[in-house]
């Protein structure tokens, strides 16, 4: 049975105990498949998260193509935004524990 091919850990996480993993996403069939928890008191943390990975994933690509650090934050965002306004898919959340977890 194939596995899936995951991201290696982060090397300030490994042999940390007190590492908590809240959030997994695989391209699966030209969408995505996640698995998170809440993992945070508020939600505004959310915000921070999704902050933080737009800023890794611009510089990946200022990284590893042609396109600047800032073109690429502005797609991520101007996408974010149209995602918001008018979603493509609004997908399904199953809690933990039921089918599929």
């Amino acid at each position: 049975m194939a596995a899936p091919k995951e991201q290696p850990l982060p090397p300030d996480v490994i042999g940390r105990e007190d590492a908590i993993e809240i959030l997994r996403v695989f391209v699966l069939d030209g969408g995505l498949s996640m698995a998170f928890q809440r993992a945070f008191e508020e939600p505004d943390m959310w915000g921070l998260l999704l902050v933080d990975l737009a800023r890794h994933a611009a510089r990946a690509y200022a990284r590893e193509s042609e396109m600047s650090e800032e073109e690429a934050l502005g797609r991520i965002l101007d996408m974010f935004e149209a995602e918001i306004e008018r979603p493509t898919d609004m997908g399904t959340t199953t809690p933990r524990g039921q089918k599929g977890h």
